[in-house]
């Protein structure tokens, strides 16, 4: 039921008229503002970065540690609205530029490239998305989260993004400002009608309005322009009406379906799934027919050999049992990253397990990226035991570097990163840039609660015994015999990336979409399947490949299992830079750590392709 959406403590708030109020009921309701973004443009920005009017003397809400990750900047509005009361045109401030004076000429041309480049407003009304809703194609109807400050009409006459609504904007070469707006408030009265009622939607239709009286507008009249090679005086007077509407069909824990309902794409979800299934099947069939025809085959012929001579004649995967189990190049490394990424793996697959069950809904704000970093915080332990399992059974003995390279290995490079960006997006002025605070805190869960687990998670791997392994390794290692070229190791690694990629990449241009688009991703049930079927396809080629490396003789195999499926998010980065540009990259941290959860989501994948000694 979608009332499960609202299971973490998301309460819901009843209003009343003004002079019948309550304790369980109230009659003012606040309108929030959130930062301003554009998809022409990777640097979102704080509403006061704006020259708008202002709230005064009001507190800004507190946000959780998604939301400031996600650079999110809830701040308090001048828009105030009395439940069911009927507001029309009713000022809320004038702002006046001179363009002779530099500092209003610097604000002006600050607006007037937020609208060249749609930035758009996000404004929230009782933790609801504040939606401008309008027809687009096939006589659906879309519902999005913001609105735009303005619009353009270009040299050549040409209406650029919203401008296209109405066809008094035909003025070249200069911009109408959306400095009106006409808002509707749906709501439904509880059962029990002493509570009073609950908010449902808030939908707002943007106007332009050159109000001729500023001090007492009456919202008509010619649309408000700027003209690019405007001198001289501007005024802009903004506005707004308000209206409610009683709705009897939409419940309080059904009021965000009509926005996620209107999403394009739904329907393609399905394409993306048996796409990545009929992948699985396919690798699926030629394991099962190596396990079940090859390897048999192979055994039975190994079992009927009547002496060593016929034996010494065999080729292939048998030859090598004594060199399967030698320690690798670089354990050391290949520990450390395989428990980096059992402790990403757990992450991803709790986050979007409790995704899946509603508790990291759209409606809790920040609460996805919340729960992965604090799951990646306490989740240290996991990654110092199989980092200290592994180097163990590869021989290793220097534990302390182990230990410190699985704490801050991956997790440096990731901050560093993450911290370089930072760094960017402060000195643009961006609302994406972190607070220094923020980092601290960062920097604290790292070093106080995830490095002590690392250490505690390792002390045990030690402790244990080292793997046993079925067969004994030769001193004296094995001649590799000359590889072909698809058993060579960079044309398998790449080979082997293709297929999970394959599964994947139809949701990942659905995520990214989101993130770039900046509208909201609900559709973790798709993505939890997409997940698991990547897992299972990653350890399948895995293993496909694993065994035509050790049929040619190469039993290298340890290096290849891991990179080989991790190879994935080589071909993500390509595919990213080839459908979005180079320049949207260094921008966007989300989707680096996208990147490193591609890469670590498969190197758990590595014990399956080892091979036991034929009986």
């Amino acid at each position: 039921p979608a009332a499960a959406f609202y299971l973490p403590g998301l309460a819901p708030v009843n209003f009343c008229e003004a002079g019948k109020e309550k304790p369980e009921c109230k009659s003012g309701i606040e309108l929030f503002v959130n930062r301003l973004d554009s998809v022409e443009s990777v640097l979102p920005y704080e509403y006061t970065a704006f020259d708008f009017c202002q709230a005064e003397g009001k507190k800004r809400p507190s946000e959780n540690l998604g939301q400031v990750l996600f650079g999110e900047r809830i701040e308090p509005s001048p828009y105030r609205f009395t439940f069911n009361k009927r507001e029309t045109c009713k000022s809320v401030c004038t702002k006046t530029y001179d363009t002779t004076k530099p500092e209003d000429k610097q604000k002006l041309d600050f607006l007037k490239k937020s609208m060249l480049l749609n930035y758009q407003h996000h404004w929230i009304v009782d933790n609801m998305p504040v939606t401008w809703c309008y027809d687009v194609e096939d006589g659906q109807r879309f519902c999005n989260p913001g609105f735009p400050i303005g619009c353009y009409i270009t040299e050549d006459g040409r209406p650029k993004d919203a401008c296209v609504i109405n066809s008094e904007f035909h003025e070249k070469d200069t911009f109408y400002i959306f400095n009106h707006v006409d808002i509707k408030i749906y709501y439904h009265v509880v059962e029990n009608e002493a509570l009073g009622a609950r908010l449902v939607a808030a939908k707002l239709e943007p106007k332009s309005y050159k109000h001729t009286h500023p001090d007492n507008p009456d919202c008509s009249g010619v649309p408000m322009d700027i003209s690019n090679k405007a001198s001289g005086e501007v005024k802009i007077a903004y506005t707004y009406s308000v209206t409610f509407h009683e709705e009897k069909n939409i419940r309080w824990a059904s009021r965000w379906d009509y926005i996620l309902e209107s999403m394009p794409h739904t329907h393609i979800q399905w394409f993306s799934i048996m796409n990545s299934l009929v992948i699985v099947l396919f690798l699926s069939g030629m394991v099962a027919m190596i396990m079940l025809r090859t390897l048999h085959k192979d055994i039975a012929r190994y079992n009927q050999m009547d002496s060593t001579e016929d034996a010494q004649e065999e080729f292939g995967w048998k030859l090598v049992h004594g060199d399967i189990f030698r320690p690798p190049r670089k354990g050391m490394l290949l520990s450390v990253f395989l428990g980096s990424g059992t402790q990403i793996l757990i992450m991803t697959f709790v986050t979007l397990f409790f995704a899946c069950l509603g508790f990291l809904s759209p409606a809790n704000r920040g609460a996805l990226m919340t729960c992965a970093v604090v799951l990646w915080v306490l989740l240290g332990t996991p990654a110092g035991y199989v980092a200290a399992r592994f180097y163990k059974s590869f021989g290793g003995e220097k534990w302390k570097t182990n230990v410190l390279l699985t704490s801050f290995l991956c997790p440096g490079i990731v901050f560093a990163d993450f911290f370089i960006m930072n760094l960017i997006l402060w000195g643009e002025g961006s609302s994406a840039a972190i607070p220094f605070g923020t980092l601290v805190a960062i920097l604290a869960l790292w070093f106080c609660i995830s490095v002590p687990l690392t250490f505690i998670g390792a002390y045990f791997g030690f402790k244990k015994n080292a793997i046993e392994h079925p067969v004994r390794t030769n001193q004296i290692p094995r001649q590799i015999p000359e590889q072909s070229f698809y058993t060579k190791p960079l044309p398998g690694i790449i080979m082997g990336g293709i297929l999970p990629f394959g599964c994947i990449f139809i949701q990942l241009f659905f995520i990214l979409n989101s993130i770039w688009s900046h509208q909201m991703y609900y559709m973790f049930g798709f993505l939890f399947l997409v997940f698991i079927i990547l897992v299972i396809t990653c350890s399948e080629a895995t293993i496909l490949l694993c065994y035509f490396h050790l049929c040619a003789e190469d039993y290298h195999w340890q290096w290849r299992s891991f990179l080989t499926s991790g190879f994935t998010a080589h071909h993500f980065i390509f595919w990213l830079y080839h459908d979005y540009g180079f320049d949207l990259l260094p921008f966007h941290r989300d989707n680096w750590i996208l990147c490193m959860l591609l890469v670590c989501n498969q190197n758990i994948q590595r014990s399956e392709s080892r091979l036991k000694k034929p009986v």
